[in-house]
């Protein structure tokens, strides 16, 4: 890729990692645990104990078991409060390591105009993700163009694609896709780049895809939370929510996707907590990214309205679709939902044997309030609005290889494809 002229948890209590957020020293995780811990039932003082024992909360919201990252002089302790523990990772510092270095634009191998498909072997620093969307753009002008929806807390600004078909910009109806919400999801950054990557260099070339690019309009914003995915790759690579202050803590950050106005005042699906991982906001809709992207949201569904939004998050292997908010809410859509999400979750099968849970967000996963999908379904008025929990089932987790990119992109186009048809 040549160098461009742009640069572009339902568990309301601390966790201690998250409490240490204005180091400006890199943390090392060697000799770091992840370990996951199943926990009895009505066991919420329990679970207190060990977030605060934490380094970081993989899976805040799980009720059966907590995936967390430890200190190794917390292993001990750990275990000592629950015995059913299994160690995920031995040893974090060396999982990142595995996980591969970043591959900036300036080396040879990404030199070139328009991206190619060895962009999607190698994690990469952020400003080139910036450039890799800025020289997609260039070589597709007549059906593309850059587009920007708000800043983040510290001043970047959110930066997608827009991508159309017969019939010109602006006049079909929207799919958006967002990336990189929680700032640890690395993979999810690549994910949105390869469906945006596919949809722009195969238009010509595949019948399936042209008549994809035909159907609808395209918003891809690969990164929505850029402060925390710049701080995963200075600070902690296992940040998860934004950069945001709170006046009242010393902790930084509200998650994202928990700040969503719709169901943001219901109670057991975020917390109120600055220092957790799922901090919801003092309000709602709080956090900068967040207005950005409602704008977006807003501005589309007054336009030709919204077909299809995907909110690509890792790891878990699941295809969720409203409500997350309540276990027994049920979308009037419920459906129809299903039958898009079991036709998606065969399709990614059929490519590489990866199988999917699907399901309404809550009762298949856990609760979430003030979410996404939740909103787009409901404010936003989409057709239909999912989330995609990608690979794996905590192997590695967060900090997937560089060498599973590829079968990760690729079994996630299929079931994109699926879903796209369907709607």
């Amino acid at each position: 890729m040549k160098a461009s002229l742009f640069l572009l948890s339902s568990i309301v209590s601390l966790v201690s990692a998250v409490s240490v957020p204005r180091t400006t020293e890199k943390v090392d995780y060697t000799g770091f645990k992840a370990l996951r811990v199943t926990l009895p039932e009505s066991s919420s003082e329990l679970e207190a104990q060990i977030e605060e024992l934490a380094i970081h909360v993989l899976n805040p919201g799980v009720a059966e078991h907590l995936d967390v990252v430890v200190s190794p002089d917390q292993v001990d302790a750990i275990t000592a409060l629950v015995s059913d523990t299994t160690v995920l990772v031995e040893d974090v510092g060396a999982a990142i390591a595995e996980e591969g270095e970043l591959v900036s634009s300036d080396d040879e191998m990404s030199v070139q105009a328009v991206p190619q498909e060895s962009w999607f072997t190698a994690y990469h620093p952020y400003a080139d993700h910036l450039t890799f969307l800025r020289d997609l753009q260039a070589g597709f002008t007549s059906q593309s163009e850059i587009i920007t929806t708000g800043t983040s807390v510290q001043g970047r600004v959110l930066t997608g694609i827009h991508i159309w078909g017969s019939g010109g910009k602006g006049s079909k109806p929207a799919v958006i896709i967002h990336g990189t919400v929680h700032a640890r999801e690395w993979i999810t950054t690549m994910t949105t780049e390869y469906l945006a990557w596919q949809l722009l260099t195969k238009y010509g070339s595949d019948a399936t895809i042209k008549a994809m690019v035909d159907k609808f309009d395209y918003y891809i914003i690969p990164i929505v939370n850029p402060d925390g995915f710049a701080y995963t790759q200075t600070g902690d690579r296992l940040w998860r929510k934004n950069r945001q202050t709170v006046s009242s803590s010393t902790c930084l950050g509200r998650d994202i996707n928990r700040n969503w106005p719709f169901q943001w005042s219901t109670a057991g699906g975020a917390s109120t907590s600055p220092c957790s991982e799922t901090y919801k906001g003092l309000a709602a809709g709080d956090a900068p990214e967040n207005l950005g992207l409602r704008t977006q949201v807003d501005q589309l569904r007054a336009g030709r309205g919204i077909a299809l939004y995907l909110d690509v998050h890792s790891y878990g292997q699941y295809i969720l679709w409203p409500f997350g908010y309540s276990c027994s809410a049920v979308v009037d859509t419920n459906a129809a939902y299903r039958s898009l999400a079991t036709r998606a979750a065969a399709a990614i099968r059929a490519v590489s044997g990866t199988a999917y849970t699907f399901g309404p967000s809550c009762s298949t996963l856990y609760a979430t309030t003030g979410s996404s999908v939740d909103h787009i379904d409901q404010v936003g008025d989409a057709k239909f609005a999912l989330t995609i929990e990608l690979r794996d089932k905590g192997t590695y987790g967060f900090v997937l290889p560089a060498n599973q990119i590829q079968p990760t992109v690729r079994e996630t186009w299929a079931g994109f494809v699926s879903m796209v048809q369907d709607a």
